[in-house]
């Protein structure tokens, strides 16, 4: 308890952080919304964010080796809060762009330095009881993040510089700690190729995590406006399906240590398909429907990562763990780059509807490919255990590495 009350600070750092720049991207959707955008343009400012947090992702550990923990997390600090408070004062969808790119590059960065600092401080025996708070930690910034839609105006300086002020005051628990700043730990290996070469279906499953979550944060509210959601009810809409997320954790959890992973992936492909089909029939039948369609698809879509980054776990030895979670996210962030800009495109040019049809054949696709490499090798009968793994940074496998080395559990095939 007195290690978990010693990392209250960077805790409190992650909740501020989550909600200034988990509430940049619906705000930006309404925003644009409101100043005329199409929704391609609206679509790019998702494209631009994770094309930022993918830059982040791999110049974040290099940044803070050459500067330390502190200056390079004040650094990504001051370029999500620049990129925040310039919105409302270069009203264009590419300026905006660019300032995503800003507020992608200080996710990732901040990330990366919060999580160095754990992975410092931590010991094999506090590993666990820190993740377990930390993912709670980051699961109810997500949430609270998404309820910010309903509070803050579009198109207003006041939300940006609101959102601005909370990146800003994310500085203030770091820099004002008194732990001290830890060594900067080497930067892993970035090697892309490693994740095909451990299991094709975990990298495939990967990208369609992406496209599923984020065109759904990203192009979600664009989806909430046509079928008629008010600001406030889109911010329920979006807090739904980060909370089914939540809610899938333990039961898929269970589900994929004690099954075959790649039936686990495979059905609840099956089961997103049925809920993208559930969200487009139920979006004429009132608001509760949709609440509760956005909760379900939550549910079958946010574990799939968890359980293609265990599946993938299970083919690798211990020394490549951690750039095999780096590489993972690799193929994450890649996917969410092009996700929300191809779901915009064919929002404006088939309808509200084309956003869960994208995400439908995504997982058919998986299904298929799932299928298939059931054929080309049998499952390993001793796996890592399930965890979630948050999409944080390329680091996070340094934190999640113990748990993916505990005593292996032999299963029947």
């Amino acid at each position: 308890m007195r290690l978990l009350i010693s990392f209250a600070a960077l805790f409190l750092s992650v909740i501020l952080l989550q909600l200034s720049s988990g509430g940049v991207g619906p705000i930006d959707v309404l925003s644009g919304s409101v100043l005329g955008f199409s929704n391609q343009e609206i679509g790019l400012l998702g494209s631009a964010h994770f094309f930022g947090f993918f830059i982040g992702c791999w110049w974040a550990p290099r940044l803070m080796g050459s500067v330390g923990h502190s200056r390079a997390f004040a650094a990504f600090t001051a370029m999500g809060a620049i990129g925040l408070m310039a919105h409302m004062l270069v009203v264009n969808p590419y300026a905006w762009a660019a300032m995503r790119i800003a507020s992608g590059l200080c996710v990732a960065g901040c990330y990366t330095v919060i999580e160095a600092w754990l992975q410092a401080k931590v010991t094999n025996e506090t590993r666990g009881r820190t993740m377990g708070v930390y993912r709670v930690v980051d699961m109810t910034g997500s949430l609270g993040a998404q309820m910010i839609v309903g509070i803050l105006a579009p198109a207003s300086y006041v939300s940006y510089n609101l959102l601005a002020i909370g990146c800003c005051a994310a500085l203030l628990p770091l820099t004002l700690t008194t732990i001290k700043q830890p060594p900067t730990p080497s930067s892993p290996r970035l090697r892309p190729k490693l994740a095909f070469a451990r299991s094709p279906l975990a990298a495939a499953g990967v990208v369609v995590a992406a496209l599923s979550s984020a065109s759904f944060r990203m192009v979600g509210p664009i989806y909430g406006q046509e079928v008629g959601l008010s600001a406030g009810q889109i911010a329920w809409f979006l807090s739904a399906f980060v909370l089914g997320g939540a809610i899938a954790q333990i039961p898929i959890g269970w589900l994929a240590d004690k099954y075959d992973r790649r039936w686990v992936l495979i059905w609840l492909s099956v089961a997103a398909i049925i809920s993208c089909g559930v969200t487009m029939g139920t979006s004429g039948l009132g608001t509760a429907s949709i609440m509760l369609s956005a909760g379900l698809f939550g549910l079958t879509t946010f574990p799939i990562y968890s359980v293609a980054a265990a599946h993938a776990h299970d083919f690798a030895s211990s020394d490549e763990r951690v750039e095999l979670s780096a590489a993972l996210m690799f193929w994450f962030a890649t996917g969410a780059i092009f996700a929300p800009y191809i779901a915009s495109v064919l929002i404006e040019t088939y309808g509200p509807g084309a956003l869960f049809t994208l995400i439908s054949v995504g997982h058919a696709l998986l299904v298929v490919f799932g299928l298939t490499r059931m054929r080309a090798r049998p499952a390993r009968t001793v796996r890592t255990p399930y965890v979630y793994a948050p999409r944080t940074s390329f680091t996070i496998g340094r934190l999640l590495r113990v748990d993916r080395n505990k005593k292996n559990t032999t299963h029947k095939k």
